[in-house]
């Protein structure tokens, strides 16, 4: 069954950025395969209000392992008293693997929120950063920029399905809105991860769709 398309709904877009696909910095399990739908989904403009967020890090970002002498990407540290994992130096402001990625026809856009550029804190969700030094997670803007617009539910799709995506999905159920993942139009930085994601996902109340299942309202 389609699943029809309220004009107050939201398609937000997770850092579709060359760093997160095959050849780059921090690349995602055929992270270029989302890029056709993507970029389809835009141009038919089904969404009233569409967001895309950029993942925007200062170099020597605290989450890069190279600002941890000793340390090796991927492993995992506590900062702040939360887990942390340390990733390869990606999405360096202003760097080529840092763009939305160029095979996208961005013009639909309504805005971009731009996430760590803090370089202290790490950022994954859209919505808001990491735990910082204060122990609490700064807002993006994005939640009052979509209840500024009216919208209740949100369509989440991206890079990577198992990190900004999930906690992308979880902030915004948290925060009061209806919370779906298009699934086909996301992929995890390795498959062996889908499984507990899409259990958490359901666990938690969040939609689990396809592109394909979208209707216009």
């Amino acid at each position: 069954m389609n699943q029809p398309l309220s004009p107050r709904s939201a398609l937000i877009l997770v850092d579709v950025q060359p760093d997160f696909m095959p050849g780059g910095t921090l690349a995602c399990h055929e992270g270029d395969a989302v890029v056709p739908g993507i970029d389809a989904l835009l141009r038919q403009r089904r969404f009233r209000h569409m967001v895309a967020t950029q993942d925007w890090h200062p170099r020597g970002h605290i989450s890069f392992a190279g600002s941890h002498p000793s340390r090796a990407p991927f492993e995992q540290i506590t900062l702040y008293g939360q887990p942390q994992t340390l990733w390869p130096e990606h999405c360096v402001q202003g760097t080529p693997g840092a763009a939305l990625h160029p095979g996208i026809d961005w013009s639909a856009l309504n805005a971009v929120i731009r996430k760590g550029s803090d370089p202290a804190v790490d950022s994954y969700s859209g919505f808001r950063e990491n735990h910082g030094p204060h122990g609490g997670r700064p807002s993006t803007g994005l939640a009052g920029w979509l209840r500024e617009r009216g919208v209740d539910e949100v369509f989440v799709c991206g890079l990577a399905r198992d990190v900004c995506v999930l906690w992308t999905a979880q902030d915004a159920r948290e925060l009061g809105f209806r919370a779906n993942v298009l699934w086909d139009l996301s992929r995890p930085v390795t498959p062996a991860s889908d499984e507990a994601t899409r259990a958490t996902l359901l666990a938690q109340g969040i939609g689990i769709v396809t592109s394909a299942e979208l209707a216009a309202a």
